[in-house]
C-alpha cells in the first residue's frame, strides 16, 4: 500500500497544495504577499501560492513527528542569516505564519490538539492521513504506466549490443596475435644490443691491457740492468 513514506516528498507537496487550494477552510491572508517566512530571509517568497505549499508541508511533517507543537516547526523551517563579515547565526522560522496554518488545518478536521501524550502539540486525524495517501497512491501509480516502453528500448539495445561485443572480441584477438609476433622480434633487437654493448666494452679493455703489459716489461728490464750494473 503506497503512503506518503514510499512516494517523492516533493511530488507529494506538490499535488496535495493544488488539492489545498480547492478547500474554503484554507486560504492566503492579505499579507502574505509583503511577509518574510523568517529572520534568516532577506526578501519574502516569489511564489504567489507559497501559502498553499507551506501548508502541505507544515501537514506531511504533523504525519511524520506528531504530536509536535509550533516551536519544534519552527526550528524546521529556520535557517542561517547571512551577516556580512559575521559568523552565520541560526534563526527559527515565524511562528506566526505556522500558528495561522495550523489553525486553518485544524478548521478542516485535517489536525486536533493531543493534550494526553508526555509531548503535547498537533496530531493528524484520520481525514488528514486520507487525504495525503490518496495523493501518494496517485503519484506512485503514475511511474507504472510509463514502465513497459522502457524494458521494450532495453530489450532492443541489448540485441545491438550483442553483435558489436563479437567484432570487438574479434578486434582482440587479432591484436593479441599482432603482440606475440612482435614479442619474439623486441627479444632479439634486445638480444643484438646486449651483444654490441659487451663488444664496445672489450675493445676498451684490449688497449689498457696492452699498455700495463708494456710497463711491466719496462719495469722488469730496468730491474735486471741495475742488478748487472751491481
Amino acid at each position: 500500500m503506497a503512503n506518503i513514506y514510499n512516494c517523492d516528498p516533493s511530488e507529494l507537496i506538490e499535488k496535495s497544495s493544488e488539492e489545498l487550494k480547492k478547500l474554503e477552510s484554507i486560504k492566503a491572508p492579505d499579507w502574505a504577499l509583503f511577509v518574510k517566512t523568517g529572520m534568516h530571509k532577506e526578501r519574502p517568497p516569489l511564489k504567489n501560492d507559497w501559502w498553499y505549499v507551506r501548508t502541505a508541508s507544515v501537514l506531511r511533517q504533523i504525519y511524520r513527528f506528531g504530536p509536535i507543537g509550533v516551536s519544534k516547526l519552527r526550528v524546521k523551517y529556520g535557517g542561517k542569516k547571512n551577516r556580512g563579515a559575521k559568523p552565520e547565526h541560526f534563526y527559527k522560522g515565524s511562528g506566526s505564519i505556522i500558528r495561522k496554518i495550523i489553525q486553518q488545518l485544524e478548521k478542516e478536521g485535517f489536525v486536533k490538539k493531543d493534550l494526553k501524550s508526555l509531548h503535547k502539540g498537533r496530531l493528524i486525524t484520520a481525514k488528514g492521513k486520507k487525504f495525503l495517501n490518496d495523493i501518494a497512491v496517485k503519484i506512485s501509480n503514475v511511474p507504472q504506466k510509463k514502465e513497459e516502453p522502457v524494458k521494450e528500448v532495453k530489450e532492443e539495445t541489448k540485441k545491438e549490443a550483442k553483435p558489436e561485443n563479437k567484432t570487438d572480441q574479434k578486434e582482440t584477438k587479432t591484436e593479441k596475435k599482432a603482440e606475440a609476433k612482435q614479442e619474439p622480434k623486441k627479444e632479439i633487437k634486445q638480444e643484438e644490443k646486449a651483444k654490441q654493448t659487451e663488444k664496445k666494452a672489450e675493445a676498451k679493455q684490449e688497449p689498457k691491457k696492452e699498455i700495463k703489459q708494456e710497463e711491466k716489461a719496462k719495469q722488469t728490464e730496468k730491474k735486471e740492468t741495475t742488478k748487472k750494473v751491481q
